[in-house]
């Protein structure tokens, strides 16, 4: 029998007789991360990282948001730690999947509400402007300024979702892909922490998903009564709050579970 299915996790056994759909999927691999309020334990086989916004707009100079005036070095603060956590995660087989802004060039996905949060006072500086010396359009599916910054560890391998709203889930195959992959958590990093990180992560709060926010590997270029606000609410109702040097120390215990594990299997 075949194989069929895109998804580790989801996948049928056929042939020309006979369709196997109870394929059961990968023995769960628990870890226990620290996390506020509580610890959480959760299966790495069924999670999924998403990293959030941490494109050239707003993270590098040159960006629009830098264009603009507003400081974009808090956003990149994220850089080292996701740099560490991002290859520990795929050793894992944990999917890491990037969300970021890619509009049409018609942008036919944008109300004016839409617009007028980028451009509140219609001079053109906005989602899809064009700007002197400017490399691509403001946020444009393919454009400089939605790629991905350049210091960060990102792999062949990776997922890429466009998003067109502040929340990735308005409009996108993110809840299909990911349903697909039969995840239960996600992992949550990038930028704007009280903005898009804030909206994706309590939509799929709302569509069943388990929740954790990584803390260190989240930032914003909004005042601190922002992330603790954000911090709080998500702490207290969508989710966990951790950092991803707890969740390093935890993959490193169960490297270390699943090595002494094989040790004693040797010596049987």
């Amino acid at each position: 029998m075949h194989r069929l299915g895109s998804a580790r996790n989801n996948q049928w056994l056929v042939d020309q007789q006979h369709v196997d759909t109870a394929v059961p999927p990968p023995r769960p691999r628990l870890v226990r991360l620290p996390a506020a309020r509580q610890s959480v334990t959760f299966d790495l086989r069924r999670t999924v990282m998403i990293v959030i916004d941490m494109v050239n707009d707003f993270c590098a100079p040159g960006g629009n948001c830098d264009r603009k005036g507003i400081d974009v070095r808090p956003n990149r603060k994220p850089v080292k730690p996701l740099n560490r956590l991002l290859p520990r995660l795929r050793h894992a087989h944990v999917p890491v999947l990037w969300l970021n802004w890619g509009m049409r060039p018609d942008l036919l996905e944008a109300w004016p509400k839409q617009l007028h949060t980028f451009d509140p006072f219609g001079k053109g500086t906005g989602l899809g402007s064009v700007l002197p010396g400017h490399p691509g359009r403001v946020l444009m599916k393919g454009s400089w300024d939605a790629a991905i910054f350049d210091q960060l560890d990102v792999s062949a391998d990776d997922i890429l979702v466009d998003k067109h709203q502040i929340s990735g889930f308005w409009g996108t195959p993110l809840d299909s892909m990911l349903s697909n992959m039969r995840t239960r958590t996600l992992l949550f990093a990038g930028v704007n922490l009280d903005q898009c990180v804030n909206c994706t992560l309590q939509d799929a709060f709302f569509l069943g998903y388990d929740c954790v926010l990584l803390e260190d590997c989240c930032a914003t270029t909004s005042p601190r009564f922002c992330v603790e606000a954000t911090l709080y609410n998500v702490e207290h109702c969508f989710g966990f709050v951790s950092s991803s040097t707890k969740l390093l120390r935890a993959l490193d215990a169960d490297t270390r579970r699943a090595s002494g594990k094989a040790a004693r299997a040797s010596r049987r």
